[in-house]
This record gives C-alpha cells, sequence and structure tokens, in this order.
C-alpha cells in the first residue's frame, strides 16, 4: 500500500459555505497496535491542524516492509503528539525506537502504564503495600557513581514486609550504574520509571562467582562455576520486575570481546536470571546488550514474560532473548527480540547432568513474538533439552531476517524428549522455515553416554506464510531413532530468487503434511488432514493482573 497510517486535518471537502471555520475537531486516543505491512511507499502521513493537534496517539508493535522505491522521508508529522514503542522499518532493518520524539510504551496491552501528576499505576500479579525509591538508600542517578550498595541495602531493607503485604522498589529518572544485586525478597516488585535506565558494571569484581547449575554440570561457557547474573534471585515467591518501559543496559560489549579472546576466568553473567521460584512477573522493559542470555527462568513455575523489547547487535554472542529452563506453567507475550541468537530457547539441561536433574520444561505459552535473528531461530526447541521439553504452543508469530522458524537441536548423549509441540500462524520473511537436527555435537563434557537417544515426536506445524525462503526444509533425525509423528499442514513457502535446489532435505523424520507448497518431502507424505493445536486451556492464562500504584 502507499501509507500504514495516514491522518489528515486538511480535508477540504464541505457541503457549503456555511460551515464554521472556528469548529474544531477534537481527534485523541487513537491506538494501534501488532500490525505488520509489506511493500509500503511511505509508512505515515499524520498531519494535525494548526493550533489544534491530534493527541494521544500510541503505536506500538508494528513491523513495516518497505517497497523497493520508497519515498525518502518514511514518516511525516505535523501537529500530532502521541507515543510509539517497537516500530521496525525493513529494508535495510533499520530499528526505530521513540521516532519523531515520542517516547516507547505499549497500546492497550498488558502491562499498561498509566502516568498522573502524583504517581503512575501498573499491571501486576500483586501490589504492595509498602514503598521506597532508590534514592532514599543513597542512589545517585548520574551514569557514573556506583549504585551497587543503594540497591544492595533497599533490598534488605524491604525485605521486612515480606509478610506485611509486600514492598516494591522505585528506580526513578536517571541512569544507575551498579552491580550485579540479588532480589532476596518475596512479594517483592523491581519497577523502573519510564526515563530510568540501569547500567550494569563492566568490572567483572562486581559480579560474585556461583556454583554451575546441577543440571549442567559446569558452566555454559567453560568448565567450572560462573558469574552470578546481573539481576540474580533464587527461592522467591511473588516477584514483579517491571517498569513503563524502563531500560536495563547489560553493557555486554566488553564481556563480547573478552569471550572471543578468551579472556574470562568463568562463564558471562545472564542479565536477569532467576531460580528456584514461583509467581514471577518481568514486563513492560527495553532490555540491551546483555553479556549473555538476556532473561533466563529456571527450576520455577508460574511465569509472566509479557511485552519486553530486547535488543543486541546481531552478531553478538549467545545473546539468547528469553530462555525458559525447566519452567513448568509459562507464558511470553507480545515480545520483540533482535537478538545475536535465539529469540526463545527452550532448555531443560545438557547430557547426563540434565538427564539426572529431570526436570523438564512444559505447558509453555508463546504469543505475538516479533524476533530478528539472522543467525539463529526464532524459537529454538534444545540444545540442552535432557530433562525434557513438553506442550509447547506458540502462535502468532513475526519472524523476520532469521535462520529458521522452529528449530529443534538435540544430539546423541542427550536423551531426554521433545513432545507435544504445537505451531501456528507464523509470517517469516527471508529465512530457511523448518529445521530439526539430531546432530549437535556440543556437549557438557566426554562423560555423556552416546547410547541416550533424544525421543523426538509429535511435532506440529500449521497455518504458516513464509517468503523468500533459501530452504524449505532441513529435517534430520537419528539413524536408528528416527523423529516420529511430524505433521505440517496449510503452509505457503515462496522461494528466493536465488533458493537451494533441493527444497526440502529430510533423513531418518516420519510424518504427514497437507496443503503444504512446495510440496513436503516423500518421508512427510499428504494426507489432506489439519495438524492438530490444543483447545484446552493452560492455567497460566487464567493468571489475571491488577492495577497497582505509586
Amino acid at each position: 500500500m502507499n501509507y500504514v497510517f495516514w491522518m489528515t486535518g486538511g480535508y477540504g471537502s464541505h457541503p457549503d459555505e456555511g460551515y464554521d471555520p472556528k469548529a474544531l475537531p477534537v481527534i485523541t486516543g487513537i491506538s494501534y497496535s501488532d500490525m505488520v505491512a509489506k511493500n509500503v511507499t511511505m509508512a505515515a502521513n499524520l498531519a494535525g491542524i494548526d493550533g489544534d493537534s491530534f493527541t494521544d496517539i500510541c503505536i506500538s508493535n508494528v513491523t513495516i516492509g518497505l517497497s523497493p522505491k520508497p519515498k525518502k522521508v518514511q514518516w511525516n508529522c505535523t501537529d500530532v503528539v502521541g507515543v510509539t514503542s517497537v516500530i521496525i522499518q525493513t529494508f535495510a532493518v533499520i530499528v526505530l525506537l521513540g521516532l519523531v520524539g515520542f517516547r516507547g510504551v505499549k497500546c492497550g496491552r498488558a502491562g499498561k502504564v498509566l502516568e498522573s501528576v502524583s504517581g503512575f499505576s501498573y499491571e501486576a500479579i500483586n501490589c504492595r503495600k509498602h514503598s521506597a525509591s532508590l534514592t532514599e538508600f543513597g542512589g545517585v542517578g548520574d551514569g557514573s557513581t556506583s549504585n551497587t550498595m543503594a540497591f544492595r541495602n533497599a533490598i534488605e531493607h524491604l525485605k521486612q514486609f515480606e509478610s506485611d503485604g509486600g514492598s516494591q522498589l522505585i528506580v526513578p529518572p536517571g541512569k544507575w550504574l551498579t552491580g550485579s544485586f540479588n532480589l532476596t525478597s518475596s512479594h517483592f516488585t523491581l519497577f523502573l520509571h519510564k526515563d530510568a535506565i540501569i547500567l550494569a558494571s563492566q568490572d567483572e569484581k562486581e559480579y560474585p562467582v556461583i556454583p554451575f547449575l546441577p543440571s549442567y554440570g559446569r558452566g555454559r561457557d567453560k568448565q567450572g562455576p560462573r558469574y552470578a547474573a546481573f539481576i540474580f534471585g533464587t527461592n522467591l515467591t511473588d516477584v514483579v520486575i517491571t517498569g513503563n518501559n524502563g531500560t536495563i543496559d547489560g553493557q555486554g560489549a566488553s564481556w563480547w570481546e573478552n569471550f572471543h579472546k578468551k579472556k574470562l576466568d568463568h562463564t558471562r553473567p545472564y542479565l536477569i536470571e532467576i531460580m528456584y521460584s514461583d509467581q514471577v512477573q518481568i514486563s513492560n522493559l527495553t532490555l540491551v546488550n546483555s553479556p549473555n542470555w538476556f532473561v533466563h527462568p529456571v527450576y520455577s513455575s508460574n511465569l509472566l514474560v509479557l511485552s519486553l523489547t530486547i535488543l543486541a547487535p546481531v552478531d553478538s554472542p549467545n545473546t539468547d532473548g528469553i530462555d525458559p529452563d525447566s519452567c513448568t506453567n509459562v507464558r511470553i507475550e507480545d515480545c520483540y527480540v533482535v537478538s545475536g541468537d535465539d529469540c526463545i530457547a527452550v532448555k531443560s539441561g545438557w547430557d547426563q547432568y540434565g538427564i539426572n536433574f529431570g526436570m523438564p520444561t512444559k505447558h509453555l505459552i508463546i504469543r505475538r513474538l516479533t524476533c530478528i535473528s539472522p543467525d539463529s531461530a526464532v524459537i529454538a526447541l534444545g540444545s540442552e533439552m535432557s530433562g525434557g521439553i513438553e506442550d509447547v504452543r506458540a502462535e502468532d508469530i513475526v519472524a523476520i531476517r532469521s535462520k529458521s522458524g522452529v528449530r529443534i537441536k538435540t544430539a546423541r548423549g542427550r536423551g531426554g524428549y521433545v513432545k507435544d509441540i504445537f505451531a501456528r500462524r507464523f509470517e517469516m520473511d527471508t529465512m530457511n522455515v523448518f529445521r530439526m537436527g539430531g546432530d549437535y555435537r556440543e556437549h557438557a563434557d566426554t562423560g555423556y553416554d552416546p547410547k541416550a537417544l533424544p525421543v523426538i515426536t509429535r511435532i506440529n506445524f500449521s497455518d504458516m506464510v513464509a517468503k523468500n525462503v533459501t530452504v524449505a526444509a532441513r529435517l534430520a533425525g537419528i539413524e536408528g531413532d528416527s523423529f516420529t509423528d511430524i505433521c505440517i499442514s496449510n503452509v505457503t513457502i515462496e522461494p528466493s530468487p536465488k533458493p537451494k535446489k533441493v527444497q526440502w532435505n529430510c533423513t531418518d523424520v516420519v510424518g504427514v503434511t497437507s496443503a503444504v507448497s512446495p510440496p513436503a518431502c516423500s518421508l512427510l507424505p499428504e494426507t489432506g488432514n489439519p495438524c492438530p493445536f490444543p483447545t484446552d486451556k493452560l492455567p497460566i492464562d487464567d493468571i489475571q493482573l491488577q492495577t497497582c500504584s505509586y
């Protein structure tokens, strides 16, 4: 189309000359969200009236693919007031945040923030009786003063209210430099103001060294212990990390450089890691430049990950967006991820350590994800899947310039299983589509059992469109351990100008297809039957957010 958004106060048609030119229209409260447009000449022409601006415009989670001959100026805005969040233009894949002076928020989604002169309100799983600001504990938001002790002292002080209605720590506007800190309190909320930026210290000494995860048997980067996450919590109940799109900046560049040069003594820290916890919400934040994985809930249950913007250079090492690991009852919704690795990676332990620990990831919902990951997957299952992965439901996904849609990664020695996977309503551009492999060769150590074979079964993909595709599918099971009961239905794949000669590569897989174009390989014969998608409701969908205030 020509325009995605068009507003004009200059429409000149009137019934006659008797109209009153002082009768000005009120244009306000206009919200657009969760949209995809392709072959666009111009993104927006928004023209209010001089002296009568159009106000309270909100545009969020919108991806605009430009035509081969777009207008030089994509956004023409005069006499309009509003906000944007996660606006993407994909011709050179430019990420535009806070465009035309707007600030980033979400339009009408879970976790919305309503501001007033005296405070603000937000949505969370539970509200708190007690509140404090970081400045009450000596915090200085100048971007250079260390606030490590301010965060630690504030959280320790608020811990006394665990059994008295809970507490919330407010991070006000400013740039707050700090080392790693531990959320030691249950019934606790960490809230970031929209103009707050928490800056992660680049000093390795600010990150405690902690034991490796028992389901991994070692640090992920190297043998031995690991650095604690930047924001860390363990054995907690009812914890919320949220904001009105405040920013947590991991300042990961020095970590990436030292990782490549093999100068680090231990595995790099994750940005946020919550362990052995229940009832956790992470929402409405902008997360940038993590040293390693961004969001890593592990050995936890009843998790909400909502409305996150996650940004890292596409060549940054291991910057996975969201990695639920040995977790149960997880809901991930309305997130936008640009990553140097998988946008979402579902995990459950590594080789013999994951098998022995025996804690699967199950009952996982992923909805309305937008992903850019040129070298990795939109959603990866594994490769650390030795504790098992089951009942994953992904729908309404937009993938741009990513290497594959849903990828299953496993190998001999992994053991475990990946089963009952359901993915539907994907829109993909510039990528491969389906990828499964039983030859992922990374192992924790030499102690794995090569006879421990994974079970990959009941994998379902339906209602998908992919454009500019190099290879439709690379599906490679394990000899003597085929991946079974694969179903692919109602999928249209348009090849790129230079596609691979063979679009479907299939070995050691068993399954069926229906209404797939181009036709699949002979190991996936056409049956005419659509693939299933669960109709039951998972308990995590019953969680209702409350409106909380400060």
